[in-house]
């Protein structure tokens, strides 16, 4: 173990105060005892009660930050409420420096998993068992309850841009966007505890979700002629609407309008008040579970709260369809925003209207799409060494690489919106 580990082993919480483990060996070495102490700190374990044992510490893959633990553990006592399957994550991954950058994402997750403890909380989220940070040095822990996917009622686990293997991808979609908007109206009803607003503030900076300098017109439009090299030389990985001559040359004259349009969507983003609320930002179905409800219809919660904040709705909009098939944006798109735009003003959101939404994820999309996926295929090719025997999305070499089919799956919808929603239009409007 490196001594920076070491160094770092323990600190003590911002919010409980309570000295917790910073990674995997630290929390075994704490054991029993220390679950003990941060259950009752956290208020789910009574002074009568405690943890007797941990009957599981697995390592648990996956992720961009931070190391995971499958956790079980007995009580003493057990009593509804208590779940002995939980999940445990920590916000640091010292043996992987640029995992470990991502440590402060875990802020905002864990001051939302003590919020939703909340009697009543509009949306399903995996009860919490422990949560706390150490903001100087960004040190983080969660425990919560472990979905138990495939059991019990609960669908099993959907992996993310793969809707192929999706059963009745609308009604799925139609269950998250009710999810988000039911928080969002919420939210802005005022229905949440006193000091949510500043405990997860607004900031217009975070617009698009990660640190990049805009592109000039110039580099715009050259990344649009790797697109067309890319479609030429794979054509079998994207639709063919979005793979015509006609359509890549349009998307080269045009993508290059958003380096003048980007500050005046930024400014449309941040200046509508109404379409601003607590949102999870990556509500794809991977973050999700599903159950049927007591009417059969589908429901969610949702989990992966690194992003929570105040937003647009269309960004959370976008985060919960970018992974999505593009045929169901095709068929469904509007039909989804006049689902969403109901159930927020339902959950005592403000009214707002549902073309005006209908442009903002537009925008957001082409500006996501011009910061980040226009650069996908060199990604692609990178992330897929043998990608020039590649002849479709269905190759396992591509299905089975999450990174690179999510990388493609997302830039056709970028595409895709681009050809079929006259973007560039929008952008010229701008």
């Amino acid at each position: 173990m490196s001594t920076a580990v070491a160094v770092s082993s323990w600190v003590t919480g911002d919010s409980l105060g309570l000295e917790m483990p910073a990674h995997p060996a630290a929390l075994r070495e704490g054991g029993a005892a220390f679950l003990t102490r941060a259950f009752r700190a956290a208020g789910v374990l009574g002074q009568d009660n405690r943890v007797v044992r941990i009957t599981q510490c697995q390592e648990c893959p996956g992720g961009s930050t931070g190391r995971k633990l499958l956790l079980a553990v007995a009580y003493e006592r057990p009593q509804p409420g208590l779940h002995e399957a939980l999940f445990a994550k920590f916000s640091r991954d010292f043996e992987d420096p640029v995992r470990d950058q991502g440590r402060t994402q875990m802020e905002l997750e864990v001051r939302f998993a003590l919020l939703a403890r909340q009697p009543g909380f509009p949306v399903a989220t995996a009860a919490c068992h422990f949560a706390d940070y150490h903001e100087p040095s960004g040190t983080g822990l969660l425990i919560t309850q472990r979905i138990a996917f495939g059991r019990d009622g609960i669908e099993r686990h959907y992996d993310k841009c793969l809707d192929e293997d999706l059963p009745e991808p609308l009604a799925h979609y139609q269950a998250l966007l009710r999810t988000l908007a039911r928080l969002a109206g919420t939210h802005r009803a005022g229905r949440l505890p006193v000091g949510v607003s500043e405990q997860f503030p607004f900031d217009p900076s975070k617009l698009t979700v990660g640190q990049r300098a805009p592109y000039s017109a110039e580099q715009l439009q050259r990344r649009a002629i790797q697109v067309a090299g890319f479609a030429a030389a794979y054509p079998g990985l994207l639709p063919e609407n979005i793979r015509s001559v006609e359509f890549l040359a349009r998307l080269e004259r045009e993508v290059g309008a958003l380096a003048a349009a980007g500050e005046a969507i930024r400014a449309e983003l941040r200046q509508r008040e109404d379409y601003i609320a607590l949102c999870h930002w990556n509500a794809n179905v991977d973050n999700a579970w599903f159950w049927r409800g007591d009417s059969g219809g589908l429901e969610c919660g949702l989990l992966d709260w690194g992003c929570v904040s105040q937003m647009n709705v269309a960004m959370a909009i976008w985060g919960a369809m970018s992974a999505a098939q593009h045929e169901l944006w095709d068929r469904h798109g509007d039909e989804l925003l006049a689902l969403f735009v109901a159930e927020y003003r339902a959950a005592g959101g403000p009214q707002i209207d549902v073309v005006r939404l209908k442009r903002q994820v537009l925008l957001y999309a082409a500006l996501m799409g011009g910061a980040w996926l226009l650069d996908a295929p060199r990604y692609l090719q990178v992330l897929v060494p043998e990608l020039e025997q590649v002849r479709e999305r269905s190759d396992p070499r591509l299905r089975g690489n999450e990174m690179a089919r999510s990388q493609l799956q997302m830039l056709i919808n970028f595409l895709n919106l681009w050809q079929t929603q006259d973007v560039g239009g929008l952008l010229a409007a701008v």
